[in-house]
């Protein structure tokens, strides 16, 4: 029984589902939105609030925290420099999950993540 376990587990080792919500964060972060499944979209909201977060801080820790997770660099200057000062006024709620439908090949539900 699941009880009182946090997150889902994608059929995946830990360290690929790490690199996968690595990858879709700094994806999202850099284009705006990302079209995944909706499972995926919903456990990516964390992680895209969390650097979000991060970057409202402004510290020279949070900064390094955010390079730790985010693959690219320039998304992360762009992290502090433009969306921290965007979502200066918000108390959290930086993205939007959409429902697209269902996936052609397999009817997975397929869902898109943006930042609002």
């Amino acid at each position: 029984m699941r009880h009182r376990r946090n997150g889902r587990r994608f059929d995946m080792p830990t360290s690929q589902r790490r690199a996968m919500f690595r990858n879709l964060t700094t994806d999202v972060l850099r284009d705006g939105y990302v079209q995944t499944t909706e499972a995926r979209a919903k456990e990516l909201r964390s992680f895209v609030e969390k650097m979000i977060t991060l970057g409202k801080r402004g510290t020279l820790h949070s900064r390094r925290q955010a390079l730790a997770f985010i693959y690219d660099t320039d998304v992360v200057k762009d992290v502090f420099d433009e969306l921290a000062p965007r979502y200066a006024d918000r108390p959290g709620g930086y993205t939007r999950v959409v429902k697209l439908g269902r996936r052609r090949g397999d009817g997975s539900r397929i869902a898109r993540i943006e930042l609002v």
